[in-house]
């Protein structure tokens, strides 16, 4: 099973990653008018399944042995409208810490143009 796999509902919003490490977690997102709102712009809450799932997978890739994670918060900045192509996501890990893992995602569109960034913060939960 990949990592994305352990989440259906990524799945089901086409959520495919590219690469993933500790350091670095790559997906996308590719543009679907079932993902849209008004005027054929990606949904937020789209743009917001791609960050929370590369975030949760970066998190877990950090995690010391035998705990889980969940996302404690999250702070999405919409920058720019996706109207077409694919939302690219890029997170890396700005703390990991005994109690939390804080994230930064950069979602960019097929030009490379910033559409979103957001910080998460998870919690690290001894299982």
């Amino acid at each position: 099973m990949t990592l994305v796999e352990a989440m259906p509902f990524s799945v089901a919003c086409g959520v495919e990653v590219d690469a993933a490490g500790p350091e670095e977690v790559k997906a996308k997102m590719e543009w679907s008018a079932d993902r849209c709102t008004a005027g054929g712009v990606l949904h937020g809450g789209a743009i917001m399944t791609l960050a929370d799932s590369v975030g949760g997978i970066c998190a877990f890739l950090n995690l010391p042995e035998g705990a889980v994670t969940s996302t404690v918060e999250s702070k999405t900045n919409f920058l720019r409208a996706l109207r077409s192509g694919t939302a690219t996501a890029t997170c890396h890990p700005l703390h990991v810490g005994r109690q939390t893992i804080v994230l930064a995602t950069e979602i960019r569109d097929d030009a490379g143009k910033l559409v979103a960034f957001v910080t998460q913060t998870q919690a690290v939960l001894p299982t």
